[in-house]
């Protein structure tokens, strides 16, 4: 059924701001919504009561996400729509915001469809879990590391030479109170790292039941198929392979200037997304035949390492895109 009322919806941490406008841009009225059942039905009765309605929500993946899991369990047309950047802005204030939302859907402009989904969303936080425990794990070896300098040369040298498992071993066996904090340390990095194991092994799992296709191709991992997953949420949010590839911040860029005719790297888009992009291509480059004759060419050609990977980034991004479009 064709809807007839455009609700925009601003969303925040507590409370949500909706507001209606017919067909013709006329606001019928606005809404302030508290974040729970009692605050979502009272969203859909006030909609409702003004006709067939459709939703633009700002922040699907983030604060509007379970306003846009009820919605659509609801079965109404619900749409992601991108928070305006600050500088485009005049004023500011949640009402307008919100009107600004509906204002997009009646634009007549393709919406994407929101980022919901409860693997997604696991996906998402085994991600968010696993920079964290690698940061956090970085962080105490390097702790560790500083720390072995100040000991005596011997023991040092000992230390120095023994890793994971072994040198917690070798610090308890030693029971000096001088050595306790390095003990920590160590039992800390060990302990990261059983987490980072077991968070790679789920996302093994999760990425072979989801989008085998994608983890099959040459040099791209559970993580990188992940971060796919995540970032683009949906195929069908994806309108073109350019659209892709504007998202993972690996579209050519015009740099030209006189008779210098070049493209540089796209520092936009999802730079997430980007970062497992630009692993896979090293992985590629070095392990995947094709790939490294490919780069080689472009090397003789004349490029710098720098724009050879962004080439290959691309072109990754290309297959990637493909890959996931396929029936």
């Amino acid at each position: 059924m064709e809807w007839t009322v455009a609700i925009g919806v601003d969303t925040h941490r507590d409370q949500h701001v909706a507001v209606a406008l017919d067909r013709l841009g006329r606001r019928l009225g606005a809404l302030e919504l508290e974040v729970d059942e009692q605050g979502f039905a009272g969203l859909i009765d006030f909609a409702c009561s003004l006709g067939q309605p459709a939703f633009a929500i700002e922040g699907t993946g983030s604060y509007g996400a379970s306003l846009a899991r009820a919605l659509l369990g609801a079965g109404f047309a619900v749409y992601e729509c991108e928070r305006p950047e600050r500088r485009s802005r005049r004023e500011k204030n949640d009402l307008l915001d919100a009107e600004r939302a509906a204002q997009r859907l009646l634009s007549g402009k393709p919406l994407p469809l929101p980022r919901t989904g409860s693997e997604r969303e696991r996906l998402r936080l085994l991600l968010a879990e696993r920079r964290s425990a690698r940061q956090a794990r970085l962080q105490a070896d390097n702790q560790l590391k500083a720390a072995l300098v100040t000991l005596e040369p011997g023991l040092r040298r000992q230390l120095s030479e023994l890793r994971g498992a072994s040198l917690v071993r070798s610090l308890a066996a030693r029971r000096r109170p001088e050595l306790a904090p390095l003990l920590r340390l160590a039992k800390r990095s060990l302990w990261l790292a059983e987490e980072l194991a077991e968070i790679d092994r789920e996302l093994a799992e999760l990425t072979a039941r989801l989008c085998p296709r994608l983890l099959a191709e040459d040099g791209v991992g559970p993580l990188c198929t992940a971060q796919v997953l995540v970032s683009t949420a949906a195929p069908n949010r994806l309108r073109s392979e350019a659209s892709f590839a504007a998202l993972a911040g690996v579209s050519p860029i015009e740099a030209s200037s006189g008779q210098v005719k070049r493209h540089r790297l796209n520092r936009g888009g999802d730079r997430q997304l980007n970062w497992a992009l630009h692993m896979s291509a090293l992985n590629r480059i070095r392990c995947h035949a094709e790939t490294h004759a490919y780069y080689q060419r472009l090397l003789e050609d004349g490029k710098s390492k720098r724009e050879a990977i962004r080439i290959v980034k691309r072109v990754l991004a290309r297959r990637l895109y493909r890959t996931l479009m396929a029936p």
